[in-house]
């Protein structure tokens, strides 16, 4: 039987791949599934998972500070007073530099001067705090209670 009168299944079963076919096949195999891998699959280098995790933990500590910091301004005893004012500020920037001014975003002061990152951290938890304030209503008159340590809590 003349190989042209077989059919293309016949050829397939009859065909013996030699080793250098063979090994440039997986070699090719591996290319492709790294390519695919990286592109759809998900995923990343080393490098990137640990920007990415520096990232998150970052944007973590900012919501955190954001809301200690609105917690500290509304439990304030002048917080009508001050979130009055606040709103009256029209730009974002301005609004960032009163919480900022007034202490609130601040976490834990900076024990080196030099820490420009925990400035800018704080910076951003200003902001997001003064974004959530903007939001919010004029706390009742006379509800903050005084505790032992000196921070007030509402009721």
């Amino acid at each position: 039987m003349a190989q042209q009168d077989q059919s293309l299944m016949q050829r397939f079963q009859q065909y013996q791949a030699s080793k250098t076919v063979l090994v440039w096949a997986c070699a090719g195999c591996a290319i492709a599934a790294t390519i695919v891998g990286f592109t759809w699959g998900g995923w990343v280098t080393g490098g990137s998972a640990q920007k990415m995790a520096a990232t998150s933990a970052a944007e973590a500590r900012q919501e955190m500070a954001s809301v200690v910091c609105v917690d500290r301004f509304m439990a304030a005893q002048n917080a009508g007073v001050q979130l009055a004012a606040l709103k009256e500020i029209t730009s974002s920037y301005g609004q960032t530099k009163f919480v900022e001014e007034g202490g609130w975003a601040v976490v834990m002061p900076a024990t080196d001067p030099v820490d420009r990152k925990a400035s800018a951290n704080d910076h951003k938890a200003a902001s997001l705090c003064a974004e959530d304030l903007m939001k919010r209503e004029a706390p009742p008159a006379g509800n903050a209670v005084q505790v032992n340590d000196g921070a007030s809590v509402v009721q």
